[in-house]
Formats: structure tokens, C-alpha cells, sequence
């Protein structure tokens, strides 16, 4: 019966889609980006759809800005959001407790981009965290790996090499943070923030958004707390600042700690990215 339903739904993709397959060889251009769309849904397409959708799509664009990647958000209000990836991995697994405690004792909502191997290393802290409102929890992928459908690289760290590899970049870590949390996260940060234009669509068409930055609050973990600071108190209406709360010996904990007080002051206040209007 569920063969019988499968075949049903790829027949009738292929019948709608049957125009598209003619420039199925050609790279994937802005008019074919708009024309292949399925539109945003929270429940997911097919997966057997999506590897026949892109299966020979090539991408044009590779970066941190490609076609459909959210950076900020559409408020009237002085907000901002902090949002913190946990990477995980042999040099990625560690906990700024310093910083979550900072967090906690001055009521900063923030949203939390986690890995597979992080949770792994820290289950009973995520799982912590995920109980405590402060915090939404969303997803830093499964290996901490660029989102490509043809295994381009950034910073060293090789990307996803098919579509099927893709999916399970975003799924696998999505099903994990599910079945430890009972929520399903929507929202999808890629190992070094990189991605092509194509792995962008096919986290949409799973009901995902990827969301990225407008401030660069701690590049990788790698600023001194004066230069955390100097990039946060910059912060417009509508900011996402990209920070760390895995590397407890960077400069990123102090320089939140600096920068907070300063952007009360100017006005601001913090917020989430659930139902926020990102663009």
C-alpha cells in the first residue's frame, strides 16, 4: 500500500513537473529557482520527490548570502536576536557554562543552532536547555557540514556532495532534536553558514528555513571580548548576530557580557526567531 501511494505521488510530480524536465540539464537559473518552487509548508514533501526534483539541478551561487537565505527580520520595535551555534566535533563539543549562566541570570532570550555530536557529547545539558524557555532550540546540522548537492567546500571543511546527502545533513539532527525534545525544529544553520542556492530550496521544500546573520558577533569563536563587544553594540532593528556557546576559552562570553548592558541602554531588547518575519 505505501508503494502503491509512493508511485502515486512521483507520477503525479512528474506529470505536473513533465515542462521543467527539458531544462533539467541547464544550471539552476532564477526563473527556473521561482518556477520549481513547492511552497514553505511545516510538514515535508516526499523525500522520493525532492532526489527526482534536483536530482541533475546544478547550482550558480555558493556563499553565505545565496538565493533564500534568511538574514534578519522585519520588526518595528528596537529588537534583536542572539543566536549561538554549538558545533560539536573533537575541538567543538566543549560548553561556555560562563555564558549560558549569563544568559539565564539576565533574562536574554536567545536561539540555539545545535549539532548532532554536540548533543551527543552534552545530552543531559541539551536537553536542559530545551526545557528552559530562554532558549529555542534549532538546527546546527548532522555533521557540521557546508549544505551543497556537489561537495563544495569552505573554511576546510567539505559540504554535502549529493542531494540525498542534503537531506540528511538537515533530517538527521532534526529527528534527534525531536525525539529528545518532542518539538520539531524548522529553522537550519549549516556548518560555516555556507550553502548553494539548490541545498537552500531543498531545505524549503522539507519545511525549513535557513537562517543566517547580519552581525558577525564572534567569527567562529575567534574575537577578543572587546571585539565581540564592538560588534554587537552596532546592532540595528531586526539584527541576527552569529555567536558561540561551545568554546568556554574564547573571547565570546565577556563580550556579550559587555555588550548587553550597552544595548539596554541604547533601547534594545532581545527576542527569539520563532514567529518572527524573517527575511
Amino acid at each position: 500500500m505505501t508503494n502503491t501511494k509512493t508511485a502515486f505521488l512521483l507520477l503525479s510530480f512528474l506529470l505536473i513537473s513533465a515542462c521543467e524536465q527539458r531544462e533539467a540539464q541547464h544550471s539552476f537559473s532564477e526563473a527556473t529557482f521561482i518556477k520549481r518552487s513547492i511552497p514553505y509548508m511545516h510538514h515535508d514533501v516526499p523525500t522520493e520527490l525532492i532526489l527526482t526534483k534536483y536530482e541533475t539541478v546544478q547550482p550558480n551561487e555558493w556563499g553565505e548570502r545565496t538565493t533564500g537565505v534568511q538574514t534578519h527580520f522585519e520588526t518595528t520595535e528596537k529588537e534583536i536576536a542572539l543566536t549561538f551555534d554549538a558545533c560539536g566535533g573533537p575541538h567543538g563539543s566543549n560548553v561556555d557554562r560562563e555564558l549560558i549562566r549569563f544568559l539565564q541570570k539576565e533574562q536574554i532570550p536567545s536561539t540555539l543552532f545545535i549539532n548532532s555530536r554536540w548533543i551527543e557529547k552534552n545530552t543531559k545539558l541539551f536537553q536542559q536547555l530545551a526545557t528552559n524557555p530562554l532558549f529555542q532550540i534549532e538546527n546546527h546540522g548532522t555533521h557540521h557540514q557546508p549544505l551543497s548537492v556537489n561537495g563544495k567546500s569552505a573554511w576546510g571543511i567539505s559540504g554535502t556532495a549529493s542531494v540525498k546527502e542534503v537531506i540528511a545533513e538537515v533530517k538527521e539532527n532534526q529527528e534527534k532534536i525531536e525525539n529528545l525534545t518532542g518539538s520539531k525544529s524548522t529553522l537550519f544553520r549549516s556548518g560555516t553558514a555556507y550553502y548553494d542556492e539548490v541545498a537552500v530550496q531543498i531545505a524549503k521544500d522539507l519545511g525549513i528555513q535557513i537562517v543566517n546573520y547580519t552581525i558577525l558577533g564572534d567569527v567562529g569563536a575567534t574575537f577578543t571580548s572587546g571585539q565581540v563587544k564592538n560588534a554587537l553594540i552596532t546592532a540595528k532593528p531586526g539584527d541576527i548576530a552569529l555567536l558561540h556557546i561551545n568554546q568556554p576559552k574564547s573571547g565570546t562570553s565577556e563580550g556579550v557580557k559587555q555588550a548587553v548592558p550597552i544595548l539596554h541602554e541604547k533601547g534594545f531588547t532581545f527576542v527569539q526567531l520563532h514567529n518572527q518575519n524573517l527575511q
